[in-house]
């Protein structure tokens, strides 16, 4: 059945919408919150929807900081009209700096810039470096020696544990802009059983001014525009 154009607005908004059944299933939710889903569960979701609401029929709008994953969000809305289903919509918080200038650098295969900083942190160590790479990802204009500084940075913050992983991946569906064009973007996830908090302090003031787009959570995750040219 074709989406009116109304629906076509609610399933391709940026901010995302779930309605639920008194019990907690999900009735119906957008592309965007299908996304958040695989950060969160439906019954967090559903708690927050039943804690925000109003006291009586009707729309509540909480303005509140959260974070399930690599989403933040400054607010949501409730709304319920009987007591048999209840929508939840978020407002998502701007996730890069969209007025930073285009990164330059040189075109580069990441794959080898990554192996490179993992050779360097395995030496003298008896750590495990796994790896679970996207290979579809093409060669990409990038600085490498900033990009070094930061991944060698990042493993720092995991040299205490017996095993490392990192990930390589494209963000579907999402999307970053620099002078009006855009460009989709890949992750770099370093992750491990334990994280040292005062290197990770350190890492946050080394990226502060940087066109480094990073998320830090158990994990550390480093998202880059895959520019080409």
């Amino acid at each position: 059945m074709k989406m009116t154009f109304e629906q076509q607005w609610l399933e391709y908004d940026y901010n995302p919408f779930i309605l639920f059944s008194s019990s907690g299933k999900v009735l119906s939710l957008n592309s965007e919150a299908q996304f958040l889903l695989s950060a969160t569960t439906n019954q967090e979701i559903f708690e927050l929807a039943t804690a925000y609401a109003n006291v009586t029929y009707g729309f509540k709008t909480t303005f509140i900081e959260l974070e399930f994953g690599r989403y933040k969000f400054f607010g949501l809305t409730i709304g319920y009209e009987n007591e048999e289903e209840i929508g939840i919509k978020l407002y998502q918080a701007p996730s890069f700096k969209v007025n930073n200038p285009r990164p330059d650098g040189q075109l580069t295969n990441i794959y080898t810039l990554i192996d490179l900083c993992i050779s360097t942190n395995s030496i003298s160590s008896k750590i495990n470096f796994t790896k679970n790479f996207d290979p579809t990802i093409p060669s990409i204009i990038i600085n490498s020696n900033n990009i070094i500084k930061l991944l060698n940075k990042i493993y720092s913050c995991f040299m205490d544990n017996t095993e490392i992983d990192t990930k390589v991946f494209i963000r579907v569906g999402e999307h970053i802009k620099f002078e009006g064009k855009k460009y989709s973007i890949f992750s770099i996830q370093i992750s491990a059983d334990t994280i040292d908090s005062a290197k990770v302090n350190e890492l946050r003031y080394l990226t502060e001014n940087s066109n480094f787009y990073i998320d830090i959570q158990k994990n550390i995750t480093v998202n880059i525009p895959m520019i080409f040219s």
